[in-house]
Order: structure tokens, then C-alpha cells, then sequence
């Protein structure tokens, strides 16, 4: 199983150059990868939010080997080419080291209808199954250049659990992220649903959020392949650098 830092760009994590040093030391001590929430607003006390797409940038810049991210889009607010256009270019300036996280998203978190997004979850939902395989054509030629990583940039879906039809959406693609679980013991039960539905042998992970300090093996047992430490919506620079410098374990 492989460990990463997941922290929200809120509050003074809302600078991109502190989250370019974090991400340099995680990749110093042996993360495998740091991802960041992608988010425009986000509900009270929040109010610093950065963009995510101009700190992965900055990340990739300070770092060599971390996997790195947005967890997650929300498709349905972003406009499909112009995500294509950012995804490539952030693959190549990483040097194929994108994974592209992406969801539902939610409207709790009052970045829905305040800005005249779709607020409807079926439409959501909708608008994400033709966003990732208009996505697909981008990478795939229609855009030049292509992606480092072939046949393209990996793709993790998320979705809440107990919600069984975001597992069979990402199904299709590279990875599941499922939120909200009450233990090892659901995860168990979902990735042995995964294994009915992956016919191929094509590589598919299960990315699971933890605390900081909370023992990884049960998950690893119940079948996760990656583990990402979360700080919550109000993270600080000191208590990321804590679990950073521990290492995964």
C-alpha cells in the first residue's frame, strides 16, 4: 500500500509556496504521493481557499517523485477542454506524475448555486460521465500534446458511501475513492464487488482517507492500495509537517 498527504489549500495553507515546501519534504521523506482539494469556496469558518491548479503547478515544480492531484474535481463546474488543456500541461511539467481525482462534488459546500453551477445531483452526475470520455478524446489525439502518461492520465472517482453507482462508474476507469466509510470491515465489502466487476488485469486502486496516527494494516487488509492522511478543513502548516516528517507507515 502506498501513503500520501491530502490537505485542503485553506486558511494558510492558502499560499502555494507553503504547500510546494510541504510536498518537497514529503517527497524527501518517502510519500509516494500529495494531493490537494480542489474547491472555489467553501462553508463557514473557511474563507482563504487557493487554487488548486496554480499550487499542483507549484508542487510539481518543487518536488521529483510524489504522485500528485486534485481530490477531487468536480467535472460538472469545469469546463472540459480547458481541464484537458490544464491536465496535460501539468502532466508534462511533472513529468507524468498526474492523477486526476474527480466527483460529484457537493453543493453543502455553498460553490454550487452561488455561482450558477448545476446544482442537481443527476445532472451532475450526468455531466461527469460525458466530461470524462470527452476528457478521453482530448488525451487520446484530438488535443496536441498528448499526455506524458499512455494511454493516458489516471483517473480515481470518488463517491460516498453507502452509494453504490459512483463504484460502477469508476469501474471503467483507473480507481475508487470512496468517502464516509464506517470501517475497514464496508471497504472490505466494496473491494470485493471491485474484484466481480475488474474482468481485466489492468492495474485498479482503492484510495482510502485516514486520520494522522491511525494504523494503516486493517485497511491495507480490507484491500485498499492507497492510504491518504487528511487534515480536515481547517489543516495547519505545523501539524502537516508533524506527520510528514513521522513518514508513512
Amino acid at each position: 500500500m502506498k501513503h500520501a498527504i491530502d490537505v485542503a489549500p485553506f486558511g494558510e495553507l492558502a499560499d502555494p509556496r507553503v504547500l510546494a515546501e510541504l510536498a518537497a519534504t514529503a517527497d524527501d521523506r518517502g510519500w509516494a504521493g500529495f494531493f490537494v482539494w480542489d474547491h472555489i469556496a467553501y462553508r463557514a469558518p473557511v474563507r482563504a481557499v487557493a487554487d488548486p491548479w496554480v499550487t499542483l503547478a507549484a508542487i510539481a515544480c518543487a518536488t521529483s517523485t510524489l504522485r500528485i492531484g486534485p481530490m477531487v474535481t468536480p467535472l460538472s463546474r469545469r469546463r472540459v477542454h480547458k481541464l484537458a488543456r490544464e491536465t496535460v500541461t501539468l502532466d508534462i511539467l511533472s513529468s507524468g506524475r498526474l492523477t486526476l481525482g474527480v466527483g460529484l462534488g457537493s453543493a453543502r459546500n455553498g460553490e454550487l448555486e452561488p455561482f450558477g453551477e448545476v446544482a442537481d445531483p443527476r445532472e451532475r452526475a450526468r455531466l461527469l460521465d460525458t466530461g470524462l470520455a470527452d476528457l478521453a478524446r482530448y488525451w487520446s489525439g484530438d488535443f496536441d500534446p498528448v499526455p506524458v502518461q499512455r494511454p493516458r492520465i489516471p483517473i480515481w472517482v470518488a463517491g460516498e458511501w453507502p452509494h453504490r453507482r459512483p463504484l460502477q462508474r469508476a469501474l471503467r476507469w483507473d480507481g475508487y475513492f470512496p468517502t464516509g466509510l464506517p470501517g475497514p470491515d464496508a471497504l472490505a465489502e466494496l473491494t470485493a464487488g471491485i474484484r466481480q466487476g475488474r474482468l481485466d488485469a489492468d492495474p485498479f486502486d482503492v484510495i482510502v482517507e485516514i486520520p494522522p496516527d491511525e494504523d494503516t494494516r486493517p485497511w491495507e487488509r480490507a484491500g485498499a492500495t492507497w492510504a491518504v492522511t487528511g487534515f480536515g478543513m481547517q489543516p495547519t502548516r505545523s501539524s502537516v509537517l508533524a506527520v510528514i516528517n513521522r513518514g508513512p507507515s
